[in-house]
């Protein structure tokens, strides 16, 4: 089976617009390095909606080597670097990140990604979804960087854009 390996950020968005059931329908077990469980604890204590990942049977914690940590990731946040480590780990995987040079160093690894975003346009593809858009105008009122143009192509390979 396919190890979906997931940071921060796409676990705290999906939560706080009602939608992170969308991982385990899409993907089945989710895999998250311990730092982004440190990440997500820490958020709670500072009185940010973060999801409780203890309560969520799909999601398992995986410690990765502090040796197979990338040197070239320095200027990424500990998540970032160990979803990256364990995606280097596990054949055929897919990283969830958003963060944009997290993800070209995915690339640049080989790794293959999502976000967010690309959850969204999954499930309006699998039926899940009726529509993308109302969860981009949540994403938008959160915050979340999503240019004017990335929302319009978004929005046209989601068939939303009339």
């Amino acid at each position: 089976m396919r190890a979906v390996i997931c940071n921060t950020s796409p676990l705290q968005y999906l939560h706080q617009i009602d939608l992170l059931h969308l991982l385990p329908t899409l993907f089945g077990p989710v895999q998250v390095p311990s730092a982004v469980v440190a990440e997500l604890s820490e958020g709670r204590r500072r009185g940010v909606p973060l999801p409780e990942l203890a309560e969520l049977s799909w999601i398992t914690t995986q410690r990765v080597d502090a040796g197979k940590l990338s040197s070239p990731t320095t200027n990424l946040g500990s998540g970032e670097k160990e979803v990256l480590a364990l995606g280097l780990e596990a054949s055929d995987s897919l990283l969830v990140l958003d963060d944009r040079d997290a993800r070209r160093h995915a690339i640049a690894m080989g790794l293959e990604i999502t976000g967010t975003v690309g959850i969204l346009l999954l499930a309006k593809e699998r039926g899940i979804l009726d529509s993308v858009q109302p969860a981009l105008a949540r994403l938008q009122a959160l915050r979340f960087r999503l240019s004017a143009e990335t929302r319009g192509i978004v929005l046209d390979l989601a068939g939303e854009n009339a």
